[in-house]
């Protein structure tokens, strides 16, 4: 597949949904897999809907047209690490301003956007918090990876990565293996792993997602009430 700039004025940079009333108090950025478009992430889209009412969504169309129809956010011809590397540069500062963007336009703090992504999108997703901090408090990562090998942990982001076990384009070993690189940097990670599942948006991973994004307390959080509790007790002793 490979893309091309595209001038399509029948295609719309982004589509958004609006909480019915009330003021925005989250933005979730949803980021589409590889030949597809921001319409394709729409179950992703429902399942936040229901569980955030006053959430604004924003899937993104990427920028490149493919020939044989859908979008990328960058080729995939001839790919091996350095030119995977040299591509992921090339994309994420328009995608980071992007994210940005719609941070200032709903005026919403930087740890009130979450990143979504599926397959290439997940990629640029977790990239993108790699290569910019206070972009994203929160990343969903479906059946997708790290492009790269990360160096240091995101500052205080959570990253939730969620793939099936049948996935054969996107394998989830090395996924796994990643997260594991990422804990012992310090990161707030999980990585699930649902049997029964191919390289899809399925419902089942959108559910173990929406359960992550309810229950999941970063260890920062932790941390802070330890130290809080540890300061009280020493203010009691004196």
């Amino acid at each position: 597949m490979n893309p091309v700039e595209t001038q399509d004025s029948n295609t719309p940079p982004a589509l958004v949904h609006l909480p019915a009333s009330g003021a925005v108090d989250l933005c979730f950025v949803l980021l589409h897999g590889l030949g597809a478009d921001a319409a394709s992430m729409e179950p992703l889209r429902a399942a936040l809907r229901a569980q955030y009412p006053q959430a604004a969504l924003v899937s993104l169309n990427a920028p490149l047209a493919l020939a044989e129809g859908g979008r990328a956010w960058f080729a995939v011809d001839g790919l091996d690490e350095a030119v995977l590397a040299q591509r992921l540069d090339a994309a994420l500062p328009a995608l980071i301003q992007r994210v940005q963007g719609w941070a200032r336009h709903f005026g919403l703090d930087w740890g009130r956007i979450a990143l979504a992504g599926f397959s290439q999108g997940a990629t640029l997703a977790l990239e993108a918090v790699q290569a910019q901090d206070q972009l994203a408090g929160r990343v969903l990562a479906f059946s997708g990876g790290h492009g790269r090998v990360p160096e240091r942990a995101p500052h205080e982001v959570s990253l939730h990565l969620l793939h099936g076990l049948d996935d054969g384009l996107v394998p989830y070993r090395p996924v796994v293996n990643m997260a594991r690189t990422l804990v012992a940097l310090g990161a707030d990670v999980t990585a699930d792993v649902l049997p029964g599942i191919g390289h899809e948006l399925h419902p089942k991973l959108v559910d173990k997602a929406m359960e992550q994004l309810r229950t999941f307390v970063p260890a920062r959080l932790w941390r802070a009430a330890q130290e809080a509790a540890a300061e009280q007790d020493r203010q009691a002793k004196h």
